[in-house]
């Protein structure tokens, strides 16, 4: 799967959020899915992308307490 794809689906489901700050749940079973793609390679290619400092991931402060991506 081609990190750069996964990151330009990120950054829209990011830019797109009406959430403030802006952030986004990514679930990488689901984008497997809808790619055709081994979870776990998003999920390596996601991490890469944290890694590179293209994402911020965080948890949320209340609960539940999700793991979440933000835009740098």
């Amino acid at each position: 799967m081609d990190k750069e794809k996964i990151y330009q689906h990120v950054e829209s489901m990011i830019t797109s959020s009406t959430k403030n700050p802006k952030y986004m749940s990514v679930s990488p079973v689901k984008m497997a899915d809808l790619y055709g793609a081994d979870p776990a390679e998003i999920e390596k290619n996601i991490n890469e992308l944290v890694q590179e400092g293209r994402l911020v991931k965080t948890n949320l402060p209340e609960i539940p307490n999700y793991e979440v991506y933000m835009l740098p």
